[in-house]
């Protein structure tokens, strides 16, 4: 997805900031499985300003500069409901812990221990998060969003099981990687 839908798609939801767009890809709705960084974020929005696709406001702050806040046009909402309508791209998945994982052999076995016991915290952290927030929906009589409601479900699945891969795994990986450094001796 393009950073232009991906701006679009925050605004969708409401008038934003480039650091709230921003944050929604940091820490918000979109964290776990798109990204946009301050540098494709306002080239984005400068596009959508001059296509009429977006508006901005300046809001006085005290003692900073201005702040743009950007809405949605008609011609916005239009441009974002196309987009989603169109055959998204295959999934790809990107990680630097798979990428390190790869060169496991030349890497210290305590390295890769301690790699892998890292990113299964981590992995049940968010999993664990995802599903507090889910609990917390549910719990709170609001209405669900059955769109994301499937979101963030499959978001808790791929999480622990991405954790417990690397559990059942962790083992055979370091005994494979200590075989073979023996046999290098």
């Amino acid at each position: 997805m393009d950073v232009k839908t991906l701006c679009l798609a925050v605004l969708f939801q409401g008038e934003a900031t480039g650091y709230e767009i921003k944050k929604a890809f940091e820490e918000g709705p979109f964290a776990h499985f798109q990204r946009a960084s301050f540098g494709s974020i306002y080239p984005a929005l400068s596009r959508l300003l001059a296509d009429g696709m977006a508006v901005a406001e300046a809001h006085e702050q005290d003692g900073r500069p201005d702040k743009k806040v950007y809405r949605l046009t008609q011609t916005g909402r239009a441009a974002f409901l196309r987009a989603i309508g169109q055959e998204p791209e295959h999934d790809q998945f990107r990680s630097d812990m798979l990428f390190l994982l790869y060169f496991a052999r030349e890497l210290p076995p305590d390295r890769v221990a301690a790699l892998i016991d890292r990113y299964i915290e981590s992995y049940t952290s968010q999993a664990d998060h995802i599903e507090a927030c889910r609990m917390e929906r549910q719990s709170s009589g609001a209405e669900i969003d059955p769109g994301r409601w499937l979101v963030s479900g499959f978001g808790v699945e791929v999480y622990r099981a991405a954790a417990d891969y690397l559990v059942r795994n962790r083992g055979p990986l370091l005994s494979g990687l200590s075989k073979h450094s023996q046999a290098a001796e």
